[in-house]
């Protein structure tokens, strides 16, 4: 029996999903697609008898819409959200507005899913005239936030995100779970991986091969040390959730017409 439930989600489609672009903290709305994969989710949540106390997300824009529609779905939109750039988007770096695929053909599939999948391989650092480094660096949300504009990252390992998302999880989102409160925690691929590592204990080599789709809730079952009972488990048709694990995947290959 579970002592702790928690549910865990990449956001829906954003606008960049969609163009295969790396995204990262470049703030985008979901697509028409992502808005139906989160009011689906909801759905299904609501259908097996979810009941939320506590949302976090990132500060991204996707993540929180996801959010929103999800608990209004549920019919539960007044259960607070709390928001952290803790659990932003991987930092990737000058890949930022690039094509997965153009870059699969220019450096290769291998390098590609090193960069995107890999736990510590940082790309090459934004710099000042990176095109969208000051829509990120000016954007009056990381004002805001528990750490200066300066301290910021410039790029980003998945161990860098799992660096900066830990004091998050275990000062704020832990706390809460052994008050005893069901948590739903919408965020995004990289920041999702980072903590199913860490509360897994997924090795360095084989977090390469865990991808996550959009839109698609994942069940965490954690003793009372917040140890899990059993793998992380995806709600929702099976067929489906792989189909859509592939076209991830997939991402970042090259286009069979460019081959």
């Amino acid at each position: 029996m579970a002592k702790y439930r928690l549910v865990l989600l990449r956001h829906g489609e954003g606008a960049w999903n969609k163009e295969n672009r790396f995204c990262s903290w470049v703030d985008q709305k979901l697509s028409s697609d992502g808005i139906k994969e989160a009011q689906n989710c909801g759905k299904h949540l609501k259908a097996l008898g979810f009941e939320f106390d506590l949302v976090f997300t990132s500060v991204l824009s996707r993540s929180i819409q996801t959010a929103w529609l999800i608990l209004e779905e549920m019919g539960q939109e007044w259960v607070p959200i709390q928001s952290s750039w803790r659990l932003n988007e991987r930092h990737y770096g000058a890949l930022i507005g690039l094509n997965r695929a153009e870059m699969a053909l220019n450096h290769g599939e291998e390098q590609v899913k090193i960069w995107r999948r890999s736990y510590d391989v940082t790309p090459p650092p934004i710099t000042e005239s990176h095109p969208y480094y000051d829509e990120i660096y000016n954007d009056r949300r990381y004002k805001c936030s528990d750490v200066s504009q300066d301290n910021l990252p410039k790029a980003e390992s998945l161990k860098d995100v799992l660096d900066r998302l830990l004091p998050y999880w275990n000062e704020k989102i832990v706390p809460e779970l052994k008050s005893g409160k069901m948590i739903l925690i919408s965020a995004h691929g990289n920041s999702s991986r980072a903590l199913l590592k860490h509360v897994e204990g997924i090795s360095d080599e084989d977090i390469i091969n865990v991808t996550l789709p959009t839109g698609v809730p994942i069940l965490l079952e954690l003793d009372e040390n917040l140890h899990p009972l059993g793998p992380h488990q995806f709600l929702g048709d099976q067929e489906a959730i792989q189909a859509a694990i592939k076209k991830v995947e997939d991402q970042g290959k090259v286009k069979s017409s460019e081959k």
